[in-house]
């Protein structure tokens, strides 16, 4: 008898160690959407009035215009909405929708975010430039190539960084990243959030913020806005924009 509950414990246990062991790959629980801004009061759009609508394009450019039915499909689940009578002249804060609630119900009701929130939000629904997966087998890593000194983030020739790269030592659109960036000479730091918890934590906190996922590789930081992967159009968009 106590061989037989013996037995069956230790097949209790190596069936656990197994399915442990095949769970151990980086999960990443979805984020929630950037909260609203309560500084700005609430604000009810309606289909019938004169609204002008931002969106993003493909290649990471914002445009804006003042046809709902123009605007791609990819593009509607975040838009920014402007009702000219209601115009608010505060720019670092903007009212978002979306764009199919609002053709769908005739009217809704707007949520105020950050302009920077915005930004972030509307390009994630792009989909991801260049990266790599967290929890994917991992390669060897990459060799530097010579110009380390810039990773570091110290202001020098170039000047205090534009851009923040996050990434690992194993993904190639990392390193990728950083030679564009050093070819185009902008001025960038690069954050290591495999061996540094500082960096992890850091773009935790900015990607909570902002309401978007970390499950890839790299995740750039362009003056404020998040950028998931590793997309020339994208981030010449965003770095060709003024400060």
């Amino acid at each position: 008898m106590l061989r037989k509950v013996l037995r069956r414990f230790l097949t209790l246990l190596l069936v656990a160690v197994s399915v442990l062991g095949t769970s151990c790959r980086k999960r990443t629980l979805p984020l929630p959407p950037p909260a609203a801004n309560a500084d700005l009061p609430k604000l009810e759009v309606s289909k019938d009035s004169p609204l002008l609508f931002t969106y993003v394009g493909e290649k990471g450019a914002f445009t804006t215009t003042d046809k709902a039915d123009a605007i791609p499909q990819n593009a509607r689940r975040l838009v920014r909405v402007v009702d000219p009578a209601k115009a608010t002249p505060d720019m670092t804060k903007v009212y978002v929708i979306s764009l199919d609630d609002l053709l769908r119900d005739g009217k809704a009701e707007a949520r105020a975010l950050s302009r920077e929130a915005f930004e972030t939000g509307a390009l994630a629904q792009l989909p991801p430039g260049e990266s790599s997966p967290m929890g994917g087998p991992h390669g060897p890593a990459l060799a530097e190539d010579g110009w380390a000194g810039l990773d570091a983030g110290a202001p020098g020739a170039l000047g205090p960084p534009v851009v923040t790269v996050y990434g690992t030592p194993w993904c190639g659109a990392c390193k990728a990243v950083k030679q564009y960036l050093a070819g185009k000479r902008v001025p960038f730091a690069y954050k290591d959030i495999e061996n540094d918890p500082a960096a992890a934590r850091e773009l935790q906190e900015k990607a909570a913020k902002m309401g978007i996922p970390t499950d890839r590789v790299p995740i750039l930081d362009v003056r404020g806005r998040l950028l998931l992967g590793f997309d020339r159009a994208r981030l010449d968009a965003m770095l060709g924009e003024p400060t």
